[in-house]
């Protein structure tokens, strides 16, 4: 499968394309925000599992940063906060409030069976086995296909929790350099937005396409914004006139 044309996708919706969002553009979600979607759908006694599995996050990042500036715990947070509006269970969300606890502060899966179950322990690991397809290049995209449709037949929470992983890091492109940064837009447009198309997730894959081509494209990306201002605004005034 080849990546997506990203001019062509954004000539088709042109209505969609946003420029690259700097960091503090990016609203940082805190547990109480969290919280607070999660009350409109879980019970008490999973919001109060996912309050759980965030303080060990916390703890567990306790002095790691983001590039923008914000505790680590940020990011975290902000997938469970995606997930939580696609009314994923309270398993998922903690595994994506602990996703990156394994490869980045030390902690083993062990530790998370012993403290949250096999099912959290399983996401989080699966999540972790699958940030390595993408940290060698030299592998072939059908071989990365192969593995992510291996790790989905297992659970399909493992790749909803790295799809939403990537959707917020790309939502906070804007706080690296452009090498890093097009680096990263092209894996997502390569490998992501597929895997959302496949799973019918029509607008994350839309939101995936669109972001990918305002970091590679951030001109034209800003042109086509503005065109499409524009035609609101005429389309507007015309529907204000009809109606007088």
């Amino acid at each position: 499968t080849t990546a997506p044309s990203t001019e062509r996708s954004a000539r088709a919706r042109p209505a969609q394309v946003q420029a690259i969002r700097a960091p503090s553009e990016e609203p940082v979600i805190t547990l109480e925000t969290l919280t607070a979607r999660l009350e409109t759908y879980l019970e008490h006694d999973a919001i109060t599992e996912v309050q759980r599995a965030f303080a060990y996050a916390e703890e567990a990042h306790e002095g790691q940063t983001r590039k923008t500036g914000h505790p680590y715990i940020t990011h975290p947070t902000a997938v469970a906060h995606i997930l939580a509006g696609m009314h994923m269970d309270h398993q998922t969300l903690m595994a994506a409030l602990l996703h990156d606890v394994i490869e980045d502060t030390g902690v083993r899966k062990r530790t998370l069976h012993t403290r949250f179950g096999p099912e959290v322990a399983d996401i989080v690991d699966g999540v972790s086995k699958l940030s390595t397809i993408f940290q060698s290049r030299a592998e072939a995209q059908a071989e990365n296909f192969q593995k992510m449709a291996m790790a989905m037949a297992k659970d399909i929470r493992v790749i909803l929790v790295k799809l939403a992983d990537r959707l917020h890091n790309m939502r906070t492109l804007g706080a690296l350099g452009r090498e890093k940064r097009e680096r990263i837009a092209r894996e997502t447009l390569e490998f992501y937005a597929p895997i959302a198309n496949r799973l019918g997730m029509h607008e994350l894959r839309i939101e995936f396409e669109d972001l990918g081509f305002a970091a590679l494209h951030p001109m034209r990306a800003e042109r086509i914004g503005r065109a499409v201002q524009a035609a609101r605004g005429h389309r507007k005034a015309l529907m204000e006139e009809i109606a007088a």
